[in-house]
């Protein structure tokens, strides 16, 4: 089975002591994450899907997250921003500018994946 989105975080921990994103307790990110979802009932398959992730190398930007297929990139600092990453782009498919991390230049903007429509949308019933 498939997912609408998967979001890799980073878990890293640097072994020189670097900067990296285990020191902003991604761990618990992570799971603060998933348990947001899983309340809205959009952890799962079909839906979203959180993946723990190792070293994406971005750690001058501090903790992050990346959502496919929409490629796009956050930084967070607490649970308030994972938040509304999860409700802006991953439920309502709009990208949380002020996060954002920029795109490099051989990265094409992004797209967000639409949000699933609704069962009594008119694109859902079936034809007569």
């Amino acid at each position: 089975m498939t997912y609408r989105l998967h979001v890799f975080m980073c878990e890293n921990r640097r072994a020189d002591g670097q900067p990296c994103c285990a020191q902003h307790n991604a761990a618990a990110k992570i799971k603060f994450l998933r348990q947001w979802l899983k309340k809205r009932g959009m952890h799962g398959r079909g839906k979203i899907r959180i993946n723990r992730a190792g070293c994406m190398d971005q750690c001058q930007h501090g903790p992050i997250l990346v959502v496919y297929p929409d490629a796009v990139w956050y930084r967070y600092n607490n649970e308030n921003d994972l938040a509304e990453i999860a409700q802006q782009h991953l439920l309502n498919g709009k990208i949380v500018h002020r996060l954002r991390l920029p795109p490099t230049p051989t990265q094409p903007p992004p797209t967000p994946t639409q949000p699933p429509p609704t069962p009594d949308a008119p694109d859902n019933k079936p034809a007569q």
